[in-house]
């Protein structure tokens, strides 16, 4: 039998993690997608803090209506910007094993169009 979509999830994102991980001056920038939000966490590996979080369950966002892929993209500028306030400009991309398409792709682009570097 193959694997189900949840243990081949898991596996690409352990496969993504021995290689990639944040540091100061190049955090990780993780993403959760989950049937009804999408989250963001910009993640100091090395120090093992989240310097900065977004989700689409804040208050700001949570009252926005739009499509999921809407709403993700309104995600990623939201972290952009906090990155921005905290004094980070670029980070490492950080799928958590979801396909860079949909919702995640949109979140990426949002964080880009917002002045945010990976």
């Amino acid at each position: 039998m193959g694997l189900t979509k949840t243990e081949r999830r898991l596996r690409i994102r352990r496969r993504i993690r021995k290689i990639s991980s944040g540091t100061a001056e190049r955090p990780r920038l993780a993403v959760f997608r989950s049937n009804t939000g999408i989250y963001a966490q910009i993640i100091d590996d090395e120090a093992g803090k989240t310097l900065v979080a977004a989700s689409s369950r804040d208050k700001e966002l949570s009252k926005v209506k739009g499509t999921k892929t809407e709403v993700a993209n309104l995600v990623g500028k939201a972290i952009a910007e906090k990155a921005k306030e905290a004094g980070i400009e670029a980070v490492a991309f950080d799928r958590g094993g979801n396909l860079y398409h949909g919702r995640v792709k949109s979140l990426a682009e949002g964080a880009r169009e917002a002045g945010l570097k990976f």
